[in-house]
């Protein structure tokens, strides 16, 4: 097929995709907001909240993410606050948009291909998924604040074990006129299994409502949930099951606070929204995600530069470093990760 011909074919598939946002968009009705549960750690002696700055006593991050884990593995998705610090978020925030920019510029020149800087995205317009390179020091900074300081390491460990691999490492960024992507999950349900892959949405801006933040229904990453989402089938004068599922369903919206995160389960329904900020208020989200070390392959092409997917790094290890670096020793793993990229 000619390079013409294929581009007018994704742009009428394109054209449908859109128009099927635009239907689920009005079969929503049930909406709130993704807020930050409360949990309370036993012998802490008081409910601890979300949105509390995470403590950095690892018997604390410990505690804190096996109860996070119980509300992950309940709804399919759960929010942390003060993941990253302002000042970080802001930092990483300059870094990647100049990392998008020279990226561009090198595939235009023709320096390189766009697969190695960009993964693919549903619905490519105003809208684009940059892997990250490791090794520079504001995304060690990051991946120390989420990893190790957060709960976010704890979490993951608690389900996976310290061998989970890590499995994306990107920069998902939707400029205004991107449009809605149709519901999906990111992984298919497999009956009899348990989960593959759970995926750290951080935003690096405050997201608010017209920025097009993600959207989750919870409880859908179950076999129920994705039989119904299958059944396209409508009959005269009703609607399918999946349009059904998609009414009657509750909504949480990703209206994160900047440093804040969701992490689901990437069985769970959800999407992008459109991003229709009259400002021009491109949305930014820093995201890793971490497969069961028990799966070969989760079900969807990661969105990860060929060096990091093909060094294998797992979370114990990455974690470890981390801890070295704090402690004002070498970060053997993430200097060797950076030198490859």
């Amino acid at each position: 097929m000619s390079s013409a011909a294929s581009d007018l074919l994704y742009q009428e598939q394109e054209k449908l995709i859109v128009q099927r946002g635009e239907l689920e968009e009005t079969l929503i009705s049930n909406v709130t907001p993704l807020e930050a549960p409360k949990i309370k750690i036993r012998g802490a002696g008081k409910a601890r909240g979300f949105g509390k700055a995470s403590s950095s006593s690892s018997n604390n991050n410990k505690a804190e993410g096996k109860e996070y884990a119980k509300v992950l593995k309940k709804e399919g998705v759960v929010r942390i606050d003060n993941v990253l610090s302002s000042e970080t978020a802001d930092a990483l925030r300059e870094y990647l948009y100049a990392l998008r920019r020279k990226s561009e510029s090198e595939v235009e020149e023709g320096k390189i291909q766009p697969i190695q800087r960009f993964a693919d995205v549903l619905l490519k317009q105003n809208r684009c998924d940059l892997t990250v390179p490791m090794g520079d020091d504001i995304v060690t900074k990051a991946l120390d604040e989420s990893l190790r300081v957060s709960p976010i390491g704890a979490i993951l460990s608690s389900i996976f074990g310290e061998d989970a691999v890590l499995h994306e490492f990107s920069c998902l960024m939707s400029d205004p006129g991107s449009q809605r992507q149709v519901i999906h999950p990111d992984t298919p349900f497999i009956e009899g299994k348990g989960p593959v892959l759970y995926t750290c949405f951080i935003a690096l801006q405050d997201v608010t409502l017209d920025m097009g933040p993600t959207v989750w229904l919870p409880r859908t990453h179950c076999k129920e949930a994705h039989d119904e989402f299958q059944d396209t089938f409508a009959s005269e004068g009703s609607e399918s099951m999946k349009d059904a599922l998609i009414r009657k369903q509750p909504v949480v919206l990703g209206t994160l606070a900047k440093g804040s995160c969701g992490i689901f389960d990437s069985r769970l329904l959800h999407c992008g929204t459109a991003n229709r900020s009259a400002n021009g208020a491109s949305r930014a989200l820093f995201y890793f995600s971490f497969k069961n070390p028990e799966v070969a392959y989760p079900g969807n092409p990661a969105s990860i530069r060929a060096q990091l997917a093909s060094a294998n790094v797992k979370l114990g290890e990455l974690v470890k470093d981390l801890q070295s670096l704090s402690k004002g020793k070498a970060s053997e793993l993430i200097d060797r990760l950076g030198s490859l990229m």
